[in-house]
């Protein structure tokens, strides 16, 4: 199934909640139109945006009218609408599985790896060394756990590996290292392999 016409994603290039919708767009193989939303300028916090998402933030999509937001929530509506089970499997266990690591999203990496990026990126005044630590627990249990798997809910691909990858692979950019983990960038590489892959841009290089 595809869409009657373009999704429009409403997104930030360096945002990694941005770049997870666009990426499951690109995997599906879905037609979509992006618009840049400046952050810096503050573009997110204005009437018209916050009439798409009162809570001004990236991502939104508009699908033929039906206005959907936040990164976890537009992973879960594009998986039921336009993918197939694999995505988001159907079965309770399978269902949970994913689940879970959609609240990891939300929590350890958002805490973590992403918090880090923002402090050492943009210069945000956030607890720096607090969110290097919870990386780096989160790291040691992914570790453990992409030994056992190929992906994070199973043997293939779904919305929880999406979720997941981009702000782990731009971890670097929170000065959090990736070479004490090889299961979890074998798992970086694996999501790379997918058919659709769209890569997270680096930030750009102080000059």
């Amino acid at each position: 199934m595809k869409p009657s016409a373009p999704i429009v994603l409403y997104r930030s290039r360096i945002s990694g909640h941005a770049h997870r919708a666009e990426l499951f767009l690109s995997l599906l193989g879905l037609p979509y139109t992006p618009v840049d939303v400046d952050l810096r300028a503050g573009e997110q916090k204005q009437p018209a945006f916050l009439a798409r998402n009162p809570f001004g933030q990236v991502p939104v999509i508009d699908d033929g009218g039906t206005v959907v937001a936040d990164s976890n929530a537009i992973l879960v509506y594009l998986a039921l609408k336009y993918g197939d089970a694999r995505w988001l499997p159907r079965d309770p266990l399978g269902a949970a599985a994913v689940q879970r690591w959609l609240s990891v999203a939300a929590g350890e990496i958002a805490h973590g790896p992403a918090m880090a990026r923002l402090a050492k990126g943009f210069g945000l005044p956030v607890d720096l060394p607090g969110a290097v630590a919870r990386a780096e627990r989160l790291f040691s249990v992914m570790e453990q756990e992409l030994q056992q798997r190929a992906f994070l809910a199973g043997a293939d691909a779904t919305i929880a590996d999406v979720a997941a990858y981009s702000y782990i692979v731009r971890a670097p950019e929170g000065g959090i290292s990736l070479e004490p983990y090889p299961a979890l960038r074998a798992w970086l590489a694996r999501v790379e392999a997918l058919p659709g892959f769209l890569p997270m841009i680096e930030l750009p290089k102080a000059a």
